[in-house]
């Protein structure tokens, strides 16, 4: 029976869009799924902010009367206009192990792309770097993390079949948790302290931290523009965004760098308790049981952190900043208990990022791509 390819135009399709990749990785040991509510709100065109600067379309596959596969396409206006390029992507990718449900999820994709006027598809990414991006290439028996996609080994093949190549790699690493803060990294946080005048900021609740949160992310857009694909954070994402995060935090974890002068935010790094296991054992649903696994899990005396967001603002990049904040939160992390903390996703092309971590045992344990292809129709 052939595939039979369907744009999603109600919510109850749009579930089952978000629900397909709970049913195809369900008992895999290496998946963490995501909130399905959070994933509903993030893919609607009236609740995510995204949708002021992005347009997107979502596909089901469907084989012998059963949902095969899902797709969305992305074109992200902002980010075209800073890279001065016709591009869409594709995301929320996942599909059955079977060339013909593949080709016609990635030939609606791109038909859908070639008659918006755009020249290009890549991917997987999201509507933005909030979201998730690249598909995982090698460390398939590595447990996930909440902020990133697993697939299995079979996508990447059939990305490569299909005529796709790499547009970018990203690295991610267990760096383990030394048994004392690295001298180099003291003296430079003394130095950079003082050269800068820059302070650590810590905080006890989300009341003492508010005033600084949109401040975190205009630094985050001023750190990341450089990146791949990064288009800033408009204003209503990052009210989105504040509101999403902040009540999540464990605050011993978030650390600021400052100006003394005007408190303005220069660096920061925010961590987690891994919540992996919790999520997989929330299996999707917050209620009514699956906060519980994710309290605990926040309130836990953690043998895994996720490095989940640092920035530093450009004119500090490569000066030490980074130093403060391990500086500062290494010995947070030695209280807890920590074994090694996981990166996360880091461009294998960002060599400061990569260069910090020259002072830690450290495993290269994930790589995942973004693929790209010219649109020929």
């Amino acid at each position: 029976m052939s595939v039979e390819i369907k744009e999603v135009t109600s919510k109850k399709e749009l579930k089952q869009f978000v629900k397909f990749s709970h049913k195809l990785y369900k008992g895999n040991p290496y998946y963490v799924p995501g909130l399905i509510e959070e994933e509903m709100m993030t893919l609607d065109k009236v609740k995510n902010p995204a949708f002021e600067v992005c347009d997107a379309i979502y596909f089901l596959a469907y084989k012998n009367g059963e949902i095969a596969g899902r797709i969305a396409g992305i074109i992200n206006r902002s980010s075209n206009e800073v890279w001065k390029e016709k591009k869409a992507r594709f995301g929320f990718v996942d599909f059955i192990d079977d060339n013909e449900v593949v080709d016609a999820l990635f030939g609606a994709v791109e038909k859908w792309a070639h008659e918006q006027g755009m020249e290009d598809v890549q991917g997987p990414l999201g509507f933005t770097d909030m979201d998730h991006e690249g598909m995982l290439i090698e460390g398939f028996d590595q447990l996930g993390t909440m902020a990133t996609i697993y697939n299995y080994p079979y996508y990447p093949k059939h990305m490569e079949r299909l005529g796709y190549i790499k547009d970018q790699d990203w690295c991610e690493y267990k760096i383990f948790i030394p048994e004392s803060v690295p001298e180099k990294h003291l003296r430079i946080g003394e130095i950079v302290m003082k050269r800068f005048g820059l302070k650590i900021m810590k905080f006890k609740n989300a009341k003492e931290i508010m005033p600084y949160a949109k401040n975190v992310f205009h630094t985050l857009n001023a750190a990341y523009a450089p990146l791949y694909g990064f288009a800033p954070l408009t204003e209503k994402q990052i009210d989105y965004y504040v509101n999403m995060y902040i009540p999540m935090l464990r605050f011993e974890m978030v650390t600021l760098i400052v100006k003394e002068a005007d408190n303005s935010v220069a660096g920061f790094g925010i961590s987690l308790p891994s919540l992996s296991r919790a999520m997989q054992k929330a299996d999707g649903h917050l209620f009514p049981f699956g906060w519980i696994p994710l309290l605990k899990a926040l309130k836990s005396k953690p043998k895994v952190i996720d490095l989940y967001l640092t920035g530093v603002m450009p004119e500090y990049q490569n000066k030490g900043v980074n130093a403060l904040l391990f500086n500062d939160l290494i010995p947070v992390y030695q209280r807890l208990g920590v074994v090694y903390a996981e990166t996360n996703p880091e461009l294998e092309t960002n060599n400061a990022v990569q260069a910090q971590w020259e002072y830690f045992k450290r495993e290269h344990h994930k790589t995942r791509r973004a693929f790209t292809k010219k649109i020929v129709l």
